[in-house]
């Protein structure tokens, strides 16, 4: 944390966001999303609360910020691995396989973007400012469209469908992530009655078959249209 008391320039308070920012990234590298609570925040960043929130006007206001920076540091690293692994010579089918298996891959390390993903529409929209949800809102439009620019690069065939791919894909991510993490209850009684896991997802080959099917559909809508 910085050594200064109190933040009187732009300068400090720049750092003082980006310290609240980190340790909270930091938070969740440790714990779920529902753990991370400001009392704890504050005690590690060594800020009483109120001014934590001085910079943040809630804890989901910093945490869609980190939804955010995760978001973005995965769309830098994909144009690499599509480019590796998708042959733009292959048939339509062949690469959109290919592109959900990759997709899917991608996301199986990022545990703290597919958590955040899983609750920001249940949790991370709901305690903020129509000023925080707006400005997220425009993030999350363009984040989508920067994720469509690089799936188009692999399979033009989707067109506009793109942009809708990938905005379910991000709601298809977040979904499966929550249901192939049961509760400890659930677990228990999967022990006991063997029989009651037959539904249960192991995260990467239900995402990668959720995300071929959605691939296929869009593919096959774009050529009806």
């Amino acid at each position: 944390m910085s050594t200064f008391q109190r933040a009187r320039s732009e300068e400090q308070r720049e750092l003082r966001r980006r310290a609240i920012l980190d340790t909270t990234a930091a938070m969740l590298d440790e714990m779920p999303v529902g753990e991370v609570s400001l009392n704890e925040l504050s005690r590690r960043v060594g800020l009483a609360k109120s001014n934590v929130l001085r910079y943040f006007e809630s804890r989901e206001a910093i945490l869609l910020e980190l939804l955010d920076r995760a978001w973005k540091q995965w769309l830098d690293d994909l144009p690499a691995l599509l480019a590796a692994e998708i042959d733009p010579g292959a048939p339509v089918e062949e690469r959109g396989d290919r592109l959900a298996d990759v997709l899917a891959r991608s996301l199986e390390g990022r545990r703290v973007l597919c958590d955040l993903f899983s609750a920001q529409a249940g949790v991370l929209e709901r305690n903020v400012s129509a000023e925080v949800a707006g400005r997220w809102k425009r993030t999350a439009i363009g984040n989508v469209g920067a994720m469509a620019a690089l799936v188009r690069r692999r399979l033009p065939e989707l067109s506009d469908g793109a942009v809708a791919f990938c905005a379910q894909l991000v709601m298809m991510a977040g979904t499966v992530w929550t249901h192939a993490r049961p509760s400890a209850a659930m677990l228990d009684a999967y022990d006991a009655d063997p029989s009651l896991a037959e539904l249960r997802l192991e995260f990467t080959p239900a995402l990668r078959e959720v995300l071929a099917t959605l691939a296929a559909g869009t593919l096959a809508r774009a050529a009806a249209r």
